[in-house]
């Protein structure tokens, strides 16, 4: 009976699985279409700042966007957030009817609806105050953390999933929770220096642009340096918010490269830590375009999306070195056991 028992349950943890694998392909959709929303200045293409209902959940009063780019682009952006959306209610839905015994799938999920919800309500007020930077930022970070969540949810799921022994760690751990927590940082101060932009109507002139503060053109003299100075805080706000961007991923390169340099020495089984390490070498050398090159569409999408990557593998990296989750019964009886031989 027992063995029907897991058979069943393996059986509806791989239909999680499979639900969760559709929803963070359309949650990674979700951030790409909102990099396009940004690099061709139609966040407000539904209405502009303080239109209330009529830009947001309308898009230019009416349910369906008018014949312009911009609103139809952004329109598509809450089109592919409604699918995730969807997608999310549904895994807490089959959460709560098929896995309630999995303790933690089920609080995951419903904390992923919350930041569903969240984020649909932080994406409004967005478009209502007219893309300020901290809610661009904010915007973003919660569809990271959404991101995130998700992976470590599939994980979980997972029951062949084997996760190293404390001893064997090293401080992995440790190192991993590090790294994750500033390449997440790096990329919300990246949603800051794309915030200064401050899109207005579609054919408003820019406001500001932090992204361009330290200079453009392919010298040292705009990366490292920022206008021929190192490190150049100081020079003014918008200089300040890109160099506070730069800050942190130095910070985080070298928290990423130790996650892997310690996953190495301690042999840990995932890829992820080593495939991690190549993509933060690769994410710079694209950061460094962006600067030189100033502001070209195509550099900034790439950096977003290969953001995203970067930060998706590192988060599925510290998930491997966590169990799968475990019927709440079978942890109690393997607790059971384990005291009755401690005794």
């Amino acid at each position: 009976m027992r063995d029907l028992a897991a058979r069943g349950d393996g059986d509806e943890l791989a239909r999680f699985r499979r639900l969760l694998t559709l929803t963070i392909a359309a949650t990674l959709v979700l951030i790409l279409i909102g990099g396009i929303v940004r690099v061709s200045d139609s966040g407000l293409g539904c209405g502009p700042e303080g239109s209330g209902t009529h830009g947001w959940p309308l898009c230019e009063g009416g349910v369906l966007p008018a014949d312009s780019a911009e609103s139809t682009i952004e329109f598509s952006h809450r089109v592919a957030a409604a699918v995730v959306g969807v997608l999310i209610v549904f895994a807490v839905w089959l959460a709560f009817r098929r896995l309630r015994v999995h303790r933690w799938i089920v609080r995951g999920s419903v904390g992923a609806g919350l930041l569903v919800l969240a984020q649909a309500g932080l994406g409004g007020l967005t478009v209502e105050q007219g893309l300020e930077e901290e809610l661009v930022a904010a915007h973003l970070g919660l569809a990271m953390l959404l991101l995130g969540l998700l992976i470590a949810l599939r994980r979980a799921a997972d029951p062949q999933a084997v996760a190293l022994r404390p001893e064997s760690m090293g401080g992995l751990g440790v190192a991993t929770v590090v790294a994750a927590v500033l390449v997440l940082a790096t990329i919300v101060a990246g949603g800051y220096v794309a915030g200064t932009e401050r899109e207005g109507t579609p054919g408003e002139p820019v406001v500001g642009q932090a992204h361009v503060a330290c200079g453009t053109g392919y010298s040292a003299d705009t990366f490292p340096a920022c206008n021929e100075q190192f490190p150049g805080f100081g020079q003014s706000r918008l200089a300040d918010i890109q160099l506070v961007h730069r800050t942190l991923m130095y910070l985080a390169a070298l928290a990423v490269l130790a996650m892997a340099a310690i996953a190495l020495v301690r042999r840990a089984p995932s890829r992820a830590f080593g495939a991690a390490a190549l993509l933060l070498v690769a994410q710079i050398g694209l950061g460094i375009l962006n600067v030189w090159a100033g502001k070209h569409a195509g550099l900034i999408l790439g950096h977003l999306a290969l953001g995203t990557v970067l930060w998706s593998t590192v988060v599925y990296a510290g998930a491997t070195l966590l169990p799968a989750s475990e019927p709440a019964g079978e942890r109690v009886r393997r607790r059971s056991v384990r005291g009755a031989v401690t005794a």
